[in-house]
């Protein structure tokens, strides 16, 4: 059955540089190559899941400009419905600056505009988009207290609700209250919950911070060590797949994305749906920029025969 799911969310077009290593302050260096692509967390996210073949509805905000004219364009073409993305007059498009090193690793600043802008008007329609959806999923691009009321609203129909806190900053404590699926990667889960993380003993101090707080499912995602979960009925570690890394922007995104595309509303085939996230995620790391290189799901099938 083909999920229906919700992404509040950013929309960001990426510039990305590629260079030999990252500079040191005061420091200039010169740039191999400089491409443009359409990004963003939530956009990522979106794309993801409905590549890989979840139905997807759209709830955010572009600047009056060009960048925000083709990014509804993009998202479109990707079969995701666009009606719930505002275009504001007063901010631009969010955008990102994205340096890549030979290694694949990045560094990214971010320009929120009307990603940071958004308000709870913004969310009119969202009762409605509810009805018959699975999932709904936020990031912290976009501001909290209208994911907060995204998710109140998602909780009373029942919908489950999965909070990717990324980038990682101080959340509204009641935001955790209505999260059924927290998402970090290690370094976000460590600042939310002062608790380093190492081993596993140390993921699972996290888990129980998380459920602590009012969040009873907690997935860590490990870069190439893969994913650790924990449930109130069990936890584990999905081991990453092996890879030939050239940029790792959207790894995450992709993870969330593939991952709500397959997910069952009760999670009991969490662990398939983990290693499908995995598998699309190392497909996404092998290619240049954010929203080009995210898979579609027969690719993820192939490379999981593989």
């Amino acid at each position: 059955m083909v999920n229906q799911v919700i992404v509040l969310g950013s929309i960001n077009v990426d510039s990305i540089y590629q260079v030999a290593r990252f500079p040191q302050p005061g420091e200039t260096i010169s740039v191999k190559q400089k491409s443009y692509a359409p990004g963003g967390k939530g956009a990522n996210q979106a794309v993801a899941a409905a590549r890989s073949g979840a139905r997807v509805s759209f709830i955010g905000a572009v600047g009056a400009d060009n960048d925000g004219q083709e990014m509804i364009k993009t998202l479109a073409e990707n079969d995701i419905d666009t009606s719930g993305i505002a275009v504001d007059p007063d901010n631009g498009t969010g955008s990102a600056v994205i340096t890549v090193d030979e290694s694949g690793q990045n560094d990214i600043m971010v320009y929120g505009g009307a990603n940071q802008a958004m308000t709870r008007d913004n969310l009119k329609d969202l009762r409605q988009r509810l009805k018959g959806a699975k999932f709904i999923v936020a990031q912290l691009e976009t501001p909290q207290d209208v994911t907060l009321a995204a998710f109140k609203l998602a909780k009373q129909q029942g919908v489950i609700t999965i909070l990717n806190p990324a980038p990682a900053s101080e959340l509204i404590p009641e935001l955790l209250d209505y999260t059924d699926i927290i998402v970090p990667n290690e370094t976000e889960s460590e600042l939310l919950s002062g608790i380093a993380v190492n081993d596993e003993n140390s993921l699972l101090q996290n888990a129980e911070f998380f459920k602590n707080n009012g969040v009873e499912n907690t997935i860590i995602t490990l870069g190439d060590r893969g994913a650790f979960y924990a449930t109130g009925n069990e936890h584990g570690l999905i081991p990453a797949f092996k890879v030939k890394v050239v940029d790792t922007t959207a790894a995450g995104d992709t993870f969330i994305g593939a991952l709500v595309s397959q997910l069952d509303i009760d999670i009991k085939n969490l662990k398939a749906a983990l290693t499908y996230a995995q598998r699309a995620s190392s497909l996404t790391v092998q290619g240049m920029g954010a929203m080009p290189s995210i898979p579609l799901a027969d690719e993820v099938k192939t490379a999981l025969e593989e």
